[in-house]
């Protein structure tokens, strides 16, 4: 690991802790290369700030797939996007063997999206059903957590819930299992637990409006009273993932958006475990991230980040991500949208049953208890949010982005207010910023009192990258760490605050 080379600014004494990102960071090995970035072999990094110093750490996640692809100096181990086929030299038998194996494929333990708690343990997660608790201080690899020993679950989302009482909340999908596809909402406990998901509970299910392909989701919402889940017309198709490897094409390509399908929305009652009884849908649209969810006067907002359609995941090819770097590619970008659920549907047929006076999103009664939502949009052009995350499940108003609005990498980062629907931008010239992530200042009371902080990747080679803090108000910089190291672009991260 390297020690920080230079620093800029004063960061503040109260900010104590850890953060650690993750994301694809090795994108060959011997002769083989991986065809999209999100396939890439995780790398953690991490930032310890302690008494105004940062320390940098690195650390590739030693896994399975990566001590197997290192050991054949070959991508011997599928991803999403990529196929990995045997050594042509190897004997029939062992291709006979790696065909059956891709046939009821064994995932990736190659967890390289996303930080999660769990009980007292961190892990490093992807969304299969694997993930691999990490030591967050050393970065080292440790144990190997399958889901499906504690779970029905053979894909779980990478982002997850936490309560005020350290309980965690995932999502995964259960495929065909005794004739029925479902999707699966479960809490895990606080505290000791060891292993933790022992003793995950089954929150509640819902069933998948089709038994062979499933929606794709990476996150959902809660709030206080509810869990919001969006099943989009974005589907992995089952059969077609069985015979991929046969068929020589990627699992990512039996993935699909269907625009002539409806976006399902449901909401879950956290007390009943039960969906309510009105049935909520939108248009066809694609998200990824949700902003936030909470209640307001009988209703449950949410606010999304969506797409038109799945392009983006096309965009993260290696080969189309290197001329989106020095070119004005077309592009479909998001958009941030607030959509209105009331939790009344009492009305006429035709009848927009929001009543709140600050949005414009409506949700219209039809009939045999469905209701239509249209979103607002608060702004586009924005990418991976993250809020002051006391505020999760309540009123907020600010929310901290990438500025996507030219190409799906960042060169600046946002912070929007929903009230006044205005943003404050932070540019880095040549770099490129990961996602923003806020810690609010100890004992603060207002929503945007804290920092902000994100990597910039330095768009030279060989001159470094480094910590970005930001006024979490005013949104200027108060420091800078600087990393003599090049960064890789990541993904997601977690701040760990020191308890001490």
């Amino acid at each position: 690991f390297k020690y920080r080379k230079g620093q800029n600014g004063l960061i503040p004494e109260w900010l104590q802790g850890t953060l650690i990102r993750n994301g694809p960071g090795l994108f060959s090995l011997g002769e083989t290369r991986y065809n999209h970035w999100f396939d890439g072999m995780a790398l953690l990094h991490s930032f310890t700030i302690k008494k105004g110093e940062v320390t940098y750490r690195s650390k590739y996640l030693q896994g399975d797939t990566y001590n197997s692809n290192m050991q054949a100096n070959r991508i011997v181990v599928s991803e999403m996007g990529t196929m990995a086929y045997p050594d042509p030299c190897k004997n029939i038998f062992s291709k006979v063997i790696t065909f059956l194996s891709h046939t009821i494929p064994d995932f990736t333990d190659n967890c390289a999206n996303n930080i999660i708690k769990y009980g007292n343990d961190y892990h490093a997660t992807s969304e299969t059903n694997y993930i691999r608790k990490i030591d967050p201080m050393t970065l080292e690899t440790q144990d190997k957590v399958d889901y499906l020993k504690y779970l029905p679950v053979n894909i779980v989302a990478s982002h997850t819930h936490y309560d005020k009482e350290g309980n965690s909340y995932s999502m995964g999908t259960c495929i065909a299992e005794k004739g029925k596809t479902k999707y699966t909402l479960f809490k895990v406990p606080g505290g000791n637990g060891s292993p933790p998901l022992k003793s995950a509970e089954v929150v509640c299910t819902v069933p998948c409006r089709s038994l062979l392909t499933p929606s794709y989701y990476h996150s959902f919402g809660m709030t206080d009273n509810y869990f919001v889940f969006i099943e989009q017309p974005l589907k992995l198709d089952v059969l077609k993932m069985a015979t991929a490897y046969l068929r020589r094409v990627s699992w990512a390509s039996c993935m699909k958006f269907h625009p002539e399908d409806s976006t399902l929305i449901h909401l879950i009652d956290r007390k009943t475990k039960k969906e309510v009884g009105i049935k909520f849908y939108t248009g066809a649209m694609a998200v990824y991230h949700q902003v936030n969810a909470f209640e307001d006067d009988g209703h449950v907002v949410f606010d999304v980040i969506c797409y038109d359609d799945n392009s983006l995941y096309e965009m993260f090819y290696l080969d189309k991500l290197k001329e989106q770097m020095g070119a004005n590619t077309m592009y479909c970008k998001p958009k941030c949208k607030r959509f209105v659920l009331p939790l009344s549907d009492m009305g006429e047929t035709g009848e927009d049953l929001v009543k709140l006076k600050y949005t414009t999103a409506s949700a219209v009664k039809e009939k045999e208890g469905k209701v239509l939502c249209q979103g607002e949009v608060l702004c586009d052009g924005v990418e991976l949010p993250r809020i002051n995350y006391n505020f999760n499940g309540k009123k907020y108003r600010f929310s901290y982005m990438c500025c996507v609005d030219i190409s799906p990498v960042a060169t600046k980062i946002v912070k929007f207010d929903a009230e006044t629907k205005q943003k404050i931008e932070w540019s880095g010239g040549d770099g490129f910023a990961s996602e923003p992530v806020f810690i609010p200042r100890p004992d603060a009371v207002d929503e945007d009192d804290g920092v902000v902080l994100t990597c910039i990747i330095n768009a030279k080679p060989a001159q470094g990258g480094f910590l970005l803090v930001l006024d979490g108000k005013s949104f200027k910089e108060v420091a800078r760490a600087c990393i003599d190291v090049d960064f890789h672009m990541d993904m997601h991260g977690y701040f760990i605050p020191d308890s001490s």
